[in-house]
């Protein structure tokens, strides 16, 4: 796999990550997008480690 390829996947990763803590730091967070968010971030991680 292309080094520019895990790159990019790493850094969608981390924009996740700052959406989730963004969405938890709400007085009221929004389950439903807390959970897609987590979703897609582990589908990202289970990518980023097969290759």
């Amino acid at each position: 796999m292309e080094a520019s390829h895990v790159s990019a996947l790493e850094l969608k990763h981390a924009g996740i990550e700052r959406k989730i803590e963004d969405e938890l730091s709400r007085p009221l967070p929004d389950e439903v997008v807390l959970q897609s968010l987590k979703k897609r971030k582990l589908r990202l991680k289970e990518e980023l480690v097969r290759n």
